[in-house]
């Protein structure tokens, strides 16, 4: 989708309103499209391929709520920012356009600066999507061709890690892009509204390099035995640290009345900063892909000399061929609350413990629960 001029498709069942949009955005270089309807709008779109849409609210037959869900739901045309049309006012309806996947809205009769306004700034944040995706596209080919022993992060890396990587990226650039625009006349608690979605996705671009980076570490930079990876000699039990790890996820994931503890007392030969990678990041695969309010039971046992330890949740659950393929970047249905990741963390976890000579394994039965089981050496 990267024409040299940008593609904009106008949804209305007015043509009139059509020939208004193409009067305003006259003296900007976009190449306009018209469709009368629902239907036929969603029938062109592999014609027009267009980069942004322009898209009525009210219209017969399939409305433009239903139309703009249908879009959002297509993978090739989930990006494309839709800019809704629309003379409702209402919080109600603006929330179900919202819902629906809208990245903006403009009010009828339409004005030309806003809507030339509007439809830059919604085309700048396309062209920086596309310019990441190029980039993205491009790092996973040198990725290829330098590492091609990774054949598991370069299979994957091109249809997860784009993605994961737009999407905050695309709430900072918005957010900030339209406060530069409206902050002067924007009150001060939609400012900070949209402050806080700039926060919240810069926060979760670090934690997604974060992830990556250490992924890649244990990648490239695997240790020698695992007893270059002894505890800590003044560790005296890890009964209370693993508690402690549990609670403060659970408490990040507003989910502390679901987690139920029961351990042994217990010294494992991990360090402590690895055993709570180890703990966090099955607790919030755990709490993101069950329901709140479904218990997760994290149990620990001593069997032979081995530290046993297990993480249920009564959630999704996983089919025997998505555990196989369990893996970086390896995203599998997204069903519950449309939870989103890279695949990073059930492969951290499970380098880390092969590095300390432990095993990991899977049990899940599909649509009704999922269990992890660790195995880790107890400290000499």
């Amino acid at each position: 989708m990267n024409q040299t001029i940008p593609n904009i498709l106008v949804v209305d069942d007015e043509p009139n309103n059509f020939d208004v949009i193409e009067t305003f955005l006259s003296e900007q270089d976009y190449q306009l499209y018209y469709a009368s309807n629902g239907d036929s709008a969603l029938g062109i779109l592999e014609t027009v391929q267009p980069d942004l849409i322009l898209l009525d609210v009210m219209m017969p037959g399939i409305d433009g709520i239903e139309v703009c869900r249908r879009i959002k739901a297509m993978p090739q045309w989930e990006n494309v920012p839709i800019i809704m049309v629309t003379a409702l006012t209402s919080k109600e309806d603006l929330a179900r356009c919202l819902n629906a996947g809208a990245d903006d809205f403009i009010g009828k009769p339409v004005n030309s600066s806003e809507l030339r306004a509007r439809v830059h700034s919604m085309m700048r944040i396309k062209q920086q999507y596309d310019n990441i995706k190029s980039l993205s596209n491009l790092q996973t080919q040198t990725i290829d061709l330098l590492q091609n022993s990774l054949q598991e992060l370069s299979g994957n890396l091109a249809s997860s890690l784009p993605h994961e990587l737009n999407t905050p990226l695309n709430g900072i650039v918005g957010s900030i892009g339209i406060l530069l625009e409206d902050y002067e006349i924007m009150p001060p608690e939609e400012i900070k509204e949209f402050l806080l979605l700039a926060q919240e996705s810069a926060t979760r671009l670090e934690r997604l390099t974060r992830k990556f980076l250490t992924y890649v570490y244990l990648e490239l930079s695997p240790y020698k035995s695992p007893s270059s990876r002894s505890p800590n000699l003044e560790k005296q039990s890890d009964h209370q640290f693993i508690v402690s790890v549990a609670q403060a996820q659970a408490n990040k994931d507003a989910r502390k009345d679901d987690l139920l503890c029961d351990l042994d007392e217990v010294v494992v030969a991990v360090n402590n900063p690895d055993l709570k990678i180890i703990i966090s990041e099955i607790l919030e695969n755990a709490f993101k892909f069950s329901q709140a309010g479904s218990q997760v039971r994290l149990s620990g046992k001593v069997v032979n000399n081995r530290f046993l330890l297990a993480i249920t949740d009564q959630g999704w659950g996983m089919t025997e061929d998505q555990i196989s393929k369990v893996g970086a970047f390896m995203q599998f249905e997204r069903k519950l609350h449309e939870q989103q990741g890279a695949g990073l963390g059930l492969k951290i976890v499970t380098k880390l413990v092969e590095n300390y000579g432990g095993t990991f394994s899977i049990n899940s039965i599909y649509k009704q629960e999922t269990t992890v089981n660790i195995e880790l050496p107890l400290a000499a």
